[in-house]
C-alpha cells in the first residue's frame, strides 16, 4: 500500500512539473519594439553621447520592451529630412536645432533673437519653464510631434579680421551668418552687412576676404579652423543655440502614459548630460585656441551690444511675440 501511494505521488509530481513546464513554454515572449533615433551629429560629439545615455535608460526602465537604434552622422538624411521624417514615420525620434521646429511654429524661434539667453543656467531654467512647455505645445498642435527635451548647444561669438570691441565697430562689417532671419537680427541691428554662406564655404570666404567676419560657437570655430584665418575673436555671446529632442506624433501616441513618463525622464537626463559636456568642452576649446596663438580673444561689454541691438530691433520685427521674449529674459 505504501509503495503504491509513493508511486502515485511521484506520478502526480511529475505531471505537475510537466504541466508547469508546458505552461511556461506556452507563454508568449515579451515583444520588443525598436525605434529609430536619428540626428546629424557625429559619434564623438556630446549630442550622441547624450542620446546613448537616454537610449540605455529607456531600455533598462522599460525592461527591454523598447530598444532605441541610434543613427548619427546624418545616416538617415540631413536635418530638414529628419524633421520631415517625423511626420512620414521614417524616423521615430530626432535631435534638431530649434530653428527647424520654428519654421513650423514660429514662436519657438524666439530663443534665437539676440541676447534671449544669458548663459548655461538660463537655458536650463527655460527647459523647465511653463514658457517652454507652452511654446512646445504650440509646435505639437501644428505637427502632432512631441518635444520632450532641450539641449544647450553653446554661445556664439564673433570672429573677425579686425577687432570689434564696441557696437559701433560692427558698422559696415561683412559678416557671414546662417540663412535664417533670427541670426541676421544681430548684425542688422548694428548696421553690419550679414552675408549667408554655406558653412562648408566659410573658411575660404574668410581667407579670401569675401567676408570680414563670421559668428559661431567655439566647437565650430575650432573644428572648422576659423581661428587660423581670423585674428580676433570677440566674446559677444549674442546667441545661445539650443536643440530639441522630438518624438514623432505616431510614436508618441502609441506609448502608454507610464512609458511616456519614462521616455521623457530618460531623454531629459540624456539632454542634461550632453549639455554639460558641451559647456565643459567649450571652455577647453577656448583654451586650445589661446594655446594655438593664432587669434586674440577679446572680452567685450555684452551689455553695450545688447542695449544697441534692442534699441534698433525688436523681436516683433522678426515675427516673434514680444511678451514671449520678455518672459524668457525674465526667467531666473
Amino acid at each position: 500500500m505504501t509503495v503504491t501511494t509513493k508511486a502515485s505521488m511521484h506520478r502526480s509530481l511529475l505531471a505537475a512539473f510537466a504541466a508547469a513546464a508546458l505552461s511556461f513554454i506556452a507563454l508568449p515572449a515579451q515583444a520588443q519594439t525598436t525605434l529609430k533615433w536619428a540626428y546629424v551629429y557625429e559619434p564623438a560629439e556630446p549630442h550622441h553621447k547624450g542620446a546613448v545615455k537616454a537610449a540605455e535608460l529607456i531600455e533598462q526602465r522599460t525592461g527591454g520592451r523598447y530598444k532605441i537604434q541610434l543613427y548619427p552622422s546624418a545616416t538617415l538624411g540631413k536635418e530638414s529630412d529628419l524633421n520631415q521624417g517625423l511626420s512620414l514615420g521614417t524616423v521615430d525620434i530626432i535631435i534638431s536645432a530649434a530653428s527647424f521646429q520654428a519654421q513650423v511654429s514660429k514662436p519657438l524661434g524666439v530663443t534665437y533673437f539676440p541676447f534671449a539667453f544669458r548663459d548655461f543656467d538660463h537655458v536650463q531654467a527655460y527647459a523647465k519653464s511653463d514658457l517652454y512647455r507652452r511654446l512646445a505645445d504650440g509646435y505639437e498642435k501644428a505637427t502632432g510631434n512631441r518635444i520632450v527635451a532641450l539641449t544647450y548647444a553653446a554661445e556664439r561669438h564673433v570672429t573677425s579680421s579686425r577687432p570689434i570691441l564696441t557696437p559701433a565697430d560692427m558698422k559696415g562689417l561683412k559678416i557671414r551668418v546662417p540663412d535664417a532671419a533670427a541670426y541676421m537680427a544681430f548684425p542688422k541691428a548694428l548696421s553690419a552687412n550679414p552675408t549667408p554662406i554655406a558653412l562648408a564655404e566659410v573658411y575660404t570666404a574668410l581667407q579670401s576676404g569675401v567676408v570680414d567676419a563670421q559668428e559661431n560657437a567655439f566647437n565650430t570655430i575650432w573644428s572648422k579652423k576659423f581661428h587660423e584665418v581670423q585674428k580676433h575673436i570677440m566674446l559677444t555671446g549674442h546667441v545661445i543655440d539650443v536643440l530639441n529632442t522630438v518624438i514623432g506624433g505616431g510614436t508618441w501616441k502609441k506609448l502608454s502614459d507610464a512609458d511616456k513618463a519614462i521616455f521623457v525622464q530618460a531623454m531629459q537626463e540624456g539632454s542634461l548630460h550632453a549639455s554639460t559636456l558641451i559647456r565643459d568642452e567649450d571652455d577647453k576649446l577656448r583654451q586650445e585656441i589661446v594655446k594655438a596663438g593664432t587669434s586674440t580673444i577679446h572680452t567685450v561689454d555684452k551689455a553695450a551690444f545688447q542695449k544697441a541691438v534692442l534699441a534698433s530691433s525688436k523681436p516683433a520685427d522678426f515675427g516673434f511675440v514680444q511678451a514671449d521674449f520678455d518672459a524668457l529674459v525674465a526667467l531666473k
